[in-house]
């Protein structure tokens, strides 16, 4: 008791009270109480019933305040997407998950208002000025049309990229982004020369790859740049299948098929997303080896993908969420890389159109399904 007894002589509490004492922490410079009534210790040293009741009282009021004020906020998150809510119900559990983490509780301080293009890039303004009169606290988007939809409506209200393919599109640095937006990147362009690596390996003495793009989303000229220089240097033709609207992906398979194109890239963006069944089928039907950019073109039926981790990429904005609705300026936060990738091979699909895959690419595989 004596360490205690000391902390409450008169002489050391009187002037300005420099030194108190908290549970577990030992003395402190600034006193403890200085936002609750001090007790005047000159005199008589308090007795330590009473010193425990006040300090105890103290030590609870600040964390029950805090959780009132987190909770008694209702923050409201606009998501601004490609595909369905039921079509994207991975990547949003996972961030939803990302923001439980951080103590947050869908119904209690966080609503999603949803807003899916659904396949049709051209909804996205009208999508994004809808988010803005709703008055949300923060976008989240994902792709390019997205992010310069909302762009275009706002430059105040924060943007929070959950996946962006070439970010320095919408932003002067990844380091310093400025303004109203932040995220992460998707890294799309930077892989496209490992996607063509890939297929080509897949198809022996491949002489033609084709990229299966929608050249209205500005994302995609710069992975046809990516898919050209990689294919000269093997050696192999490269050839565009330009995809604008659902009506033009049969008959880009039948171009491709007429030219016997030996494999395919499939671009990501709402049109490809949106019909990645259909993309699927049609490359069975033609039996077109074809890789993709995520896995949720694999559970479509796809061939084989390889790309970010989007389920990471989607956990991982809900910090950002987090920084911002704390104070933090989109402009200040850092954009960041994926940190997470994912081979996936349907061993199904290749059987069904006769393509053998082979021992090492199978183990370097994360996920086969058969």
């Amino acid at each position: 008791m004596t360490a205690f007894s000391h902390s409450l002589d008169p002489e050391r509490t009187s002037a300005s009270l420099k030194t108190c004492f908290r549970p577990h922490t030992g003395p402190l410079e600034v006193c403890y109480f200085e936002r609750v009534r001090c007790p005047d210790l000159s005199g008589e040293a308090m007795r330590r019933r009473e010193f425990i009741t006040l300090l105890g009282g103290a030590a609870m009021a600040w964390p029950l305040a805090a959780t009132a004020q987190q909770v008694g906020r209702l923050h409201r998150i606009g998501v601004l997407e490609t595909t369905s809510a039921d079509q994207n119900a991975d990547n949003m559990d996972a961030l939803r998950l990302g923001m439980k983490v951080l103590g947050y509780i869908e119904g209690q301080n966080f609503v999603v208002e949803y807003r899916s293009a659904n396949g049709r890039g051209e909804r996205f303004p009208e999508l994004a000025s809808d988010l803005v009169h709703l008055k949300v606290d923060v976008i989240v988007t994902r792709g390019t049309p997205a992010v310069l939809a909302a762009k275009n409506v706002t430059t105040s209200l924060p943007i929070v990229m959950a996946a962006m393919g070439e970010p320095l599109m919408v932003v002067p640095s990844l380091a310093h982004p400025g303004g109203n937006i932040t995220g992460l990147s998707g890294f799309s362009t930077d892989l496209e020369a490992k996607r063509f690596e890939i297929l080509d390996g897949l198809v022996p003495r491949a002489g033609r790859i084709a990229g299966l793009y929608n050249m209205g989303n500005p994302l995609f000229p710069p992975q046809w740049n990516e898919l050209q220089r990689a294919a000269q240097i093997r050696g192999v033709q490269s050839q565009l299948l330009d995809v604008r609207t659902s009506s033009d992906i049969a008959s880009a398979f039948d171009a491709a098929s007429r030219e016997h194109t030996d494999g395919v890239i499939v671009g990501i963006d709402v049109l490809t997303q949106a019909n990645g069944k259909l993309i699927a089928e049609l490359a069975l039907k033609y039996r077109i080896p074809t890789i993709y950019a995520s896995k949720e073109f694999i559970e479509a039926g796809g061939l084989i993908s390889y790309g970010p981790n989007y389920p990471d990429l989607y956990r991982r904005a809900a910090s950002y969420i987090d920084k911002i609705f704390k104070g933090e300026k989109p402009g200040d936060l850092p954009i960041e890389q994926p940190v997470k990738f994912e081979l996936i091979v349907n061993l199904k699909t290749a059987k069904a159109i006769g393509l053998e895959i082979s021992p090492t690419l199978l183990a370097r595989a994360d996920e086969v399904i058969e």
